[in-house]
């Protein structure tokens, strides 16, 4: 018994498509499974017109594509298959190479994010597995990556495990983390992914205590919370009267209380109020942290107001409202043949490609140059080019480096200062730089 059948939760197989299977049944059928093939990932726009996407996700796909192993209950469940095509994926392991955008980069309509290398067979079942990887981490990185430049170096703080599936939360969690979120609410995310954790208490501790008529006593619940995780605590001062709760929290936890968290109401207006009674209380270091609903563009907007952190959660685990990257998954060569599609509004350039960026000698980005994979590019003068695409696996093993997330933080942080200044607004418009095609004949529709 291997290892997949003794643990069918390890296998990813499932996690696909039928037409993905019905395809390679007839594959097999017509004797075109074994064509060496090019399929590439891309994204023809940028999802609400966004100027700028950040790759995530590829440890994830990686690692996906390696429990990529069909069970035998799985292939009893798939009895629509012909018997060669079961034996096939009895046997299945990807073989093949893939080379694409390291995790944390930034990428632009029409950048190759990943190509899948092997025969048809073995490639065209990793469709939805790539995509729904990538597709969903990416739309939380590029969300949160829009916040972390609003908060403008204030720490954020992520909590959105109650908006989205069970384990959606946690891949929500690490793709924010990459973006530069600092914590996290969600401990399965801590703990397979070591992001540092973060939380204290919700409304309904609050709510738990009262005195023996049933009157709310909020003190209580501040006094029991410090006792238990001391005065460095952050209290939720708002369940009821958010300055008399601010008064009760000083009374409790004294002038060092770590911060105090409001959730609700005005958070411009509030938070000025709290920090002055703060001020006048000689709180001067207690921190005020607000969440409720909170997007990139509220926390743009509170960019002058004195907060000092921000808890979100529904905005960054939906993307901001935009849960898919828009990412497709298109056969591009077969048998060292260019194919593309060539619908109305849809059209690709065809071929295996490799892409470069373009940057000043500021370092500030300029371009997006996309060639065939194996082309030879005259550089332009006085600019500096970066291959974009890296190998990530070869003959089907993972290549090793690419799970450092504190190294993929870092790369999207740095990818993010190459961005001109345009390219960090928040308002809907053109991507920050150009896509150019060089090398391919144009796409007819």
């Amino acid at each position: 018994m291997t290892d997949f059948e003794a643990h069918p939760h390890h296998s990813t197989a499932f996690l696909t498509d039928m037409y993905e299977l019905t395809m390679l049944d007839a594959a097999f059928k017509d004797g075109t499974a074994d064509r060496q093939c090019s399929f590439e990932v891309f994204s023809r726009k940028l999802v609400g017109e966004r100027r700028y996407g950040v790759v995530a996700g590829t440890a994830r796909v990686l690692d996906a594509i390696s429990r990529f192993r069909f069970t035998s209950e799985q292939l009893e469940v798939a009895d629509f298959l012909s018997d060669r095509a079961k034996d096939y994926l009895c046997n299945y392991s990807f073989s093949g190479q893939i080379d694409g955008y390291r995790e944390g980069e930034l990428y632009f309509p029409y950048s190759p994010i990943m190509t899948v290398r092997g025969t048809f067979a073995e490639c065209v079942i990793l469709e939805t597995i790539i995509l729904s990887v990538l597709n969903s981490d990416s739309a939380v990185a590029s969300a949160a990556s829009r916040m972390v430049t609003a908060a403008d170096g204030r720490p954020i703080m992520e909590m959105g495990s109650r908006r989205t599936n069970e384990r959606a939360a946690v891949s929500a969690a690490r793709a924010a983390y990459i973006a530069g979120f600092d914590t996290t609410s969600n401990m399965e995310a801590a703990k397979q992914y070591g992001i540092p954790p973060a939380g204290t208490a919700a409304h309904a501790w609050m709510l738990l205590h009262v005195d023996e008529n049933g009157v709310p006593d909020e003190k209580a619940a501040f006094r029991s919370q410090v006792e238990s995780l001391g005065v460095d605590t952050t209290l939720l001062v708002d369940t009821f009267d958010i300055t008399r709760g601010v008064e009760n929290a000083l009374e409790v936890a004294g002038t060092d209380l770590g911060a105090v968290r409001i959730d609700s109401g005005d958070l411009g207006i509030v938070s000025r109020r709290v920090r002055k009674q703060l001020d006048d209380a000689g709180a001067y270091n207690t921190r005020i942290i607000v969440s409720s609903d909170l997007d990139e563009f509220a926390i743009a907007g509170l960019r002058g107001d004195p907060v000092d952190g921000f808890g979100v959660g529904t905005s960054v685990v939906t993307g901001s409202g935009t849960p898919t990257a828009g990412m497709v998954y298109k056969l591009v060569e077969v048998e060292g043949h260019p194919v593309a599609k060539r619908s109305s509004g849809k059209a690709t350039y065809g071929g295996t490609k490799s892409a470069l960026r373009a940057y000043r000698s500021s370092g500030v980005a300029i371009g997006e140059v996309i060639c065939p994979f194996d082309a030879e590019v005259t550089p332009r003068p006085r600019l500096d080019y970066r291959r974009m695409d890296i190998p990530l696996m070869r003959d089907g093993a993972i290549v090793e480096g690419l799970n450092d997330l504190a190294a993929t933080r870092a790369h999207l942080a740095a990818a993010r200062t190459t961005l001109p200044w345009e390219g960090l607004a928040l308002s809907r418009n053109e991507p920050a730089i150009p896509t150019r095609f060089v090398g391919f004949p144009e796409p007819t529709e």
